[in-house]
């Protein structure tokens, strides 16, 4: 079976009401047939810890389904917010998305 990867990329402060719509879309891509969830930080200035939760349920989520959720481009506030909790030992991270892609052809998972 070919990998589905679709990436989101939030913006702005990304907390409890954020997340609530987050976790709503990520649902239906995996219902759509997502297997490969990237979520790029790139435009994110800040996540409070609601923010945090929802991209753990919707790790959740993706893994259930039989998924895989990463994450790439943290700034330094949420890397220390991954890093204090720790979810980086619990989440793939990336740099950005070239190193992303770059990691998902070396696995072949992605064309």
């Amino acid at each position: 079976m070919s990998a589905v990867v679709k990436i989101i990329q939030p913006d702005g402060v990304f907390d409890g009401p954020k997340g609530s719509q987050f976790r709503q879309e990520i649902s239906k891509l995996v219902d759509n047939g997502a297997n490969l969830v990237l979520l790029d930080f790139q435009d994110v200035s800040f996540m409070d810890s609601s923010g945090l939760g929802a991209v753990v349920l919707s790790l959740k989520t993706v893994r259930a389904a039989g998924g895989q959720l990463f994450v790439c481009s943290l700034n330094d506030q949420i890397r220390m917010l991954f890093e204090l909790t720790s979810m980086d030992r619990v989440f793939e991270i990336f740099a950005n998305r070239e190193e992303f892609k770059k990691a998902m052809k070396s696995n072949k998972e992605i064309d």
